[in-house]
């Protein structure tokens, strides 16, 4: 299950996630063969494949009302 889902205005999440201290850090297929910011502090790192028709932003959007 997901525990959280953080909107953060730093250049990179990385002292966000030191706070949160993840088991699992998700991110997008596109960063296959990148360096994962706070791969350091979290259990283990999943990378997810893109799902058609679907978009974080757009995702982020609609929360904050503005799309």
């Amino acid at each position: 299950s997901v525990d959280y889902v953080v909107v953060f205005d730093e250049e990179t999440p990385y002292d966000l996630i030191k706070k949160v201290q993840p088991d699992i850090l998700v991110k997008g297929g596109d960063y296959e063969g990148k360096v994962v910011v706070g791969s350091d502090i979290a259990k283990e790192v999943k990378l997810v494949e893109f799902v058609d028709g679907k978009s974080t932003t757009k995702t982020i959007g609609k929360i904050q009302g503005i799309c």
